[in-house]
């Protein structure tokens, strides 16, 4: 007889600095961007915990103006590419653009927990407050097609990211 796969509960290390940062940015100000928002509904930034294996954890945060960081468990990070990379800028505000297409399908909350297993939690930040939905990107062909086209929208952030995290690492070699 077959046995059902569980998933397997994972809690995380995490440093000061990596909470601190990833509620800072949760919580970051929507004033911030008053002349880009255009009513209380109008995401300006999403912030995605995704899981990456059982010890590391990353935060991905993208904000209307383009800026886009990513934040680990560990405390490491890379930040500041949306300010050498219009790649990044440009990725991060279709992102955002595209993100009240998944409103309808999240829920609002004032509780952040960090994942403990598979599923990536993306929160979606408004004037009204921070709307949470969980994916699992193993199902979402699941899932419905605003969703997947947000999917592919910040795993596009995340390879321009990485994009330009080589061609740093390039430059600092020379």
């Amino acid at each position: 007889m077959a046995q059902k796969k569980e998933h397997v509960q994972t809690h995380y290390l995490v440093t000061e600095n990596y909470l601190m940062t990833r509620g800072a940015a949760l919580h970051f100000p929507a004033k911030q961007f008053s002349g880009m928002i255009s009513d209380e509904h109008s995401v300006y930034g999403v912030v995605i915990d995704m899981p990456i294996d059982p010890r590391t954890l990353s935060t991905l945060v993208v904000y209307i103006n383009g800026a886009a960081n990513l934040y680990f468990n560990n405390g490491g990070s890379y930040t500041g590419a949306s300010q050498r990379y219009q790649t990044v800028v440009q990725a991060g505000r279709l992102l955002v653009a595209n993100a009240p297409r998944i409103l309808g399908e999240a829920a609002k909350t004032t509780s952040f927990a960090l994942p403990t297993s598979q599923p990536h939690h993306i929160y979606l930040l408004t004037k009204s407050g921070i709307y949470e939905k969980e994916v699992l990107p193993a199902a979402i062909k699941e899932e419905s097609t605003d969703m997947q086209a947000v999917y592919f929208l910040y795993q596009q952030v995340m390879r321009e990211l990485r994009s330009a995290q080589l061609k740093d690492r390039a430059l600092a070699q020379k």
